[in-house]
């Protein structure tokens, strides 16, 4: 994965914190901590998005779809 580096201005007591963290070898360095919480806080965001998405789904016509999609497999099945 390709990287870029940016500038950002972050309080003095965040970056104690993260300071420590590297300190106590939890990471490498500043930069580490902070790319690793913006993809958590993303991946979040993404689940999030998805999960807002699936209520919106109708249960029963989802179901029937793959119900009908499953019954003609199962005809196309050997017995075991």
């Amino acid at each position: 994965m390709t990287t870029i580096k940016i500038s950002i201005s972050i309080e003095e007591e965040p970056v104690s914190k993260l300071d420590r963290l590297v300190k106590n070898h939890i990471f490498s360095n500043r930069g580490k901590v902070i790319q690793e919480a913006i993809e958590a806080k993303l991946s979040r965001i993404d689940k999030s998005r998805l999960a807002k998405e699936s209520s919106k789904l109708d249960r029963k016509f989802e179901r029937a779809l793959a119900e009908e999609g499953f019954s003609s497999e199962l005809e196309e099945w050997p017995e075991y």
